[in-house]
């Protein structure tokens, strides 16, 4: 069961009201990049870091259990003006979860992979300020009852989750990215 300081970040980061309701962790969650830049609410990536799709581990203790991830830009185009919020950039369903040590975690697109990617992962280019990247899991009532929406931008998050009948996040985290230095702005 997550503590309030568990989500901490996530209210700091806007990521709780903006994109999800507070919610109880009961699922482990971890995100690297190809870079073992591992994803912790609040940090920051560069878009150089997040080109290829990250690398999933979800925990959980029974097979029979089934995962949705969501990951979505809600500051798209711009933090200023998000008018394309929330922006999704991967779907991921049909998710299981392990059953202990000797399956070490479940890897997202990993050879043995057994989720369903049904939206593939557009890597994130920001190019105007600072954009929050969610990755928010759900627990799924069984196989195959998550489809696709037929969209990316104005996705919404909350909406998805109660047309899909997936209740609250299971697990959440989010990174901060904003374009290279010295790409694009004023040159002198």
């Amino acid at each position: 069961m997550a503590r309030a300081r568990d989500q901490e970040p996530l209210v700091v980061g806007r990521v709780i009201g903006d994109v999800i309701e507070p919610f109880t962790k009961s699922v482990s969650l971890r995100m690297t990049y190809s870079n073992n830049r591992e994803v912790t609410s609040g940090c920051e990536l560069k878009p150089s870091h997040v080109i290829n799709r990250p690398r999933v581990q979800i925990g959980g203790d029974d097979l029979r259990n089934f995962y949705t991830l969501v990951m979505v830009d809600p500051d798209a185009p711009s933090p200023s003006d998000p008018n394309l919020k929330e922006y999704l950039h991967w779907l991921v369903t049909d998710i299981p979860a392990t059953t202990g040590a000797s399956f070490a975690r479940y890897y997202v697109n990993a050879p043995t992979h057994a989720g369903q990617e049904i939206l593939s992962y557009e890597s994130p280019r920001p190019s105007m300020g600072i954009h929050r990247f969610v990755l928010v899991l759900f627990h799924q009532l069984g196989r195959q009852t998550v489809y696709a929406p037929g969209w990316r931008q104005n996705f919404n998050t909350r909406e998805f989750a109660e047309n899909c009948n997936l209740g609250s996040p299971v697990a959440a985290v989010f990174c901060n990215c904003q374009r290279e230095s010295g790409s694009g702005g004023r040159r002198m």
